[in-house]
């Protein structure tokens, strides 16, 4: 046992002297106690001393160490590769009731030595039971939970069941080394001799594709004993085939071949791509010949509708602008000539609105379309009151001349600091002159005249009724595209203004009362949970409305479901699906009102596992080399529980603990001052004294 002090113990001594002497001191000078006896008087000394001497250690912050000695058992771990692959072989039906034999002789033979925990790994690990069902197997994720999980234990040894083969993370060779002094027992399952065949070791492609873009897809070919010579590989799109390509065996053993593959994207949704090998003959297997991967493809590009009345050049600048982004398609057509159609379209460019377009603006606020308003000298004042935008002209039909510059408090989107500096060496607008009445606007851009800036805007946005709309005021825009051309030969900073003004507007912003909730991509032994949420005027989600919901497989057959309500949303559960394209349709009434989403998603079989005909018993032989292990084969371990008992190096580990506990906290101490004081108070009272 050791001792601590926040002071000195060499004070105890004088501290002691002084407490003893004060003691003495106030008893040799009341003269109520000289008709006691000398022995009392000493007594009732060494009393109050004691108790003064015991508060004092108390002071002194003393601590105690007390040293216990602890003994670890070793932790013994098993790590079951819990993969499809282990069923790959011609023993598959032994093999989990074998793996699940050798668990519980481990734990019987060694149930008072070691403390077990037992692992699976595929995807990721758990403490389920084995099932080789994970079409995943990531088996160096197994040795790093281990590290992390046991890091300052003591591993006695670590039993480690797999076939070798892994398709996901890093080999398990990386994971093992860092466990050190721990010996790695692994057993190999599965039949090592490589049989005759081809496979499509991986297909890589985005999951996402752009609409009339081209885009690659990448395969890996495994060769195993296929001989000196070729074959064919083949791209289709359902019954179509679109490309293929001859394929060289070199090596005849052992070949790793890459093979790329460009392809159009002309369809837009989901689109399987089967990736095909010609089938050889005598082959091992001919199911990994055969691979599907799904792109999606998006027509990302936004179509903008110009409405003019004529043409003009601030409407031809803009478009000039907007037709260097790929994504946007702009088409330009005179208020006289428009079919009076504007569906599809993301966002209307409106030049000089006037009465003659009152149905256009009405069409607009029906389907609640974008719309970027360019206020000219010709738009009409009454008309623009009337439409109630966030802005009012003046009547006056006088013009003024203002530069533009950008307000600081604007949020919506970022601006460069170039564009900034650079719009203030720009050419004037010509705007209507006199007051100019704005609500609710977000300013861009606002008028300076000279060196006053006025808060009238130039450029605005706002959000009302779930319209997003800008509004351009003043006629001139060309001036300003010219001006940067001028100054800097390019006109990238007019550009982006163009480009994220539009940007903003042709955003959509989610308003929808019914929300469907699901991923894209699915696995086909998953379960599929769907969420659902409805939202009411205030947008507080509420689950009264019944939302129902309808799938349609490749088949054409579709199948209803209704939601399920929970407290604030909806759930459905459809089960697994089998592999390939689904349409969905939800649809929900509320207030009269009926609300209808769509879309589609892809169930995937993960067959990965199902690839490798073969095990890959090297690794778990260099895993077991390098950390002083055995390796054995799962029909072969009748020696593992004899070469476990030897082993010397899994034993107990024995540790000192120690425990400190402040003086002060000890209340027996308090308890002896208590009674000290109070034996003095007693001895005292039956002396006479008081």
């Amino acid at each position: 046992m050791n001792f601590f002090s926040d002071i000195s113990f060499f004070w105890l001594v004088p501290f002691g002297l002084i407490c003893f002497g004060l003691a003495f001191l106030y008893y040799k000078n009341q003269p109520q106690l000289k008709g006691i006896k000398t022995v009392t008087r000493l007594g009732l000394v060494l009393l109050r001393g004691s108790a003064l001497f015991l508060l004092v250690i108390l002071l002194f912050g003393v601590i105690f160490e007390l040293k216990e000695t602890k003994v670890e058992k070793p932790v013994f771990i098993t790590l079951t590769d819990n993969s499809t692959s282990l069923l790959n072989y011609t023993d598959s039906s032994q093999v989990k009731s074998r793996i699940e034999g050798i668990h519980a002789q481990l734990q019987e033979q060694f149930k008072d030595r070691f403390e077990f925990r037992n692992y699976t790994v595929g995807e990721s690990v758990n403490l389920d039971s084995i099932t080789l069902n994970e079409e995943v197997s990531n088996l160096n994720a197994g040795f790093d939970f281990i590290y992390n999980e046991f890091y300052n234990r003591n591993i006695g040894g670590i039993c480690f069941v797999s076939d070798g083969n892994f398709n996901e993370g890093l080999s398990p060779i990386y994971g093992s080394e860092k466990i050190n002094f721990t010996p790695i027992f692994t057993i190999g399952v599965g039949d090592t001799i490589a049989k005759r065949d081809q496979l499509l070791r991986n297909i890589s492609a985005n999951d996402i594709a752009f609409y009339k873009n081209k885009f690659p897809i990448e395969v890996s070919v495994e060769g195993h004993k296929m001989g000196v010579g070729n074959t064919e590989i083949s791209l289709w799109k359902g019954q179509q085939r679109i490309d293929s390509k001859t394929i060289n065996y070199t090596d005849g053993n052992l070949d790793f071949i890459n093979v790329n593959f460009m392809v159009d994207a002309k369809d837009v949704g989901f689109v399987g791509y089967t990736v095909k090998l010609k089938k050889e003959s005598k082959e091992s297997s001919y199911e990994n010949n055969s691979r599907t991967v799904y792109v999606e493809i998006i027509d990302s590009r936004s179509k903008v509708l110009m409405i003019v009345n004529a043409p003009h050049p601030d409407v031809s600048a803009i478009k000039q602008e907007l037709d260097k982004d790929d994504n946007m398609e702009v088409s330009t057509v005179l208020l006289n000539e428009w079919d009076g159609e504007i569906a599809g379209y993301s966002l209307v460019v409106w030049h000089n609105p006037t009465e003659n377009g009152a149905s256009l603006f009405n069409i607009i606020n029906s389907t609640k379309t974008p719309t970027l308003y360019l206020l000219g000298m010709n738009s009409s004042k009454s008309f623009v009151d009337k439409m109630s935008i966030g802005v009012s002209l003046p009547v006056s039909n006088s013009t003024d001349q203002v530069q533009g510059t950008f307000a600081d408090e604007f949020q919506l989107f970022d601006i460069s600091d170039e564009l900034k500096s650079a719009a203030k060496r720009w050419q004037p607008l010509t705007v209507p002159f006199g007051d100019l009445n704005q609500n609710g606007n977000n300013v861009l851009i606002k008028q300076k005249v000279g060196g006053a800036v006025k808060d009238t805007p130039i450029l605005c946005f706002n959000l009302s009724q779930g319209i997003k709309r800008g509004v351009l005021i003043g006629e001139g825009l060309w001036k300003w595209k010219l001006s940067e051309y001028l100054q800097s030969g390019s006109n990238n900073l007019f550009n982006e203004l163009i480009q994220k003004s539009t940007q903003y507007l042709t955003v959509k912003t989610n308003l929808d009362p019914l929300r469907i909730n699901l991923p894209k991509r699915l696995i086909s032994k998953e379960p599929v949970i769907i969420n659902a949420e409805f939202y009411n005027s205030l947008f507080d989600p509420i689950t009264g409305p019944e939302i129902k919901f309808s799938l349609t497989y490749n088949d054409g057959v579709a199948t209803e479901y209704t939601f399920g309500k929970n407290s604030k949303d909806y759930t459905i559960d459809l089960g697994s699906l089998e592999e390939g394209v689904y349409q969905w349709l939800a649809s929900a009434k509320h207030s009269g009102k009926s609300y209808v989403k769509s879309g589609s998603f892809i169930v995937e079989i993960s067959s990965i596992e199902d690839l490798t005909t073969h095990a890959d018993h090297n690794i778990l032989e260099q895993i077991a080399t390098k950390s002083n292990g055995l390796f054995y084969q799962l029909n072969k371990t009748d020696q593992l529980i004899n070469d476990i008992r030897k082993r010397k190096d899994i034993a107990n580990v024995s540790y000192q603990e120690s425990k400190f506990l402040d003086l002060i906290d000890w209340g027996i101490l308090l308890f002896i001052i208590a009674c000290l004081l109070s034996a003095e108070w007693l001895i005292r009272r039956y002396s006479g004294v008081y």
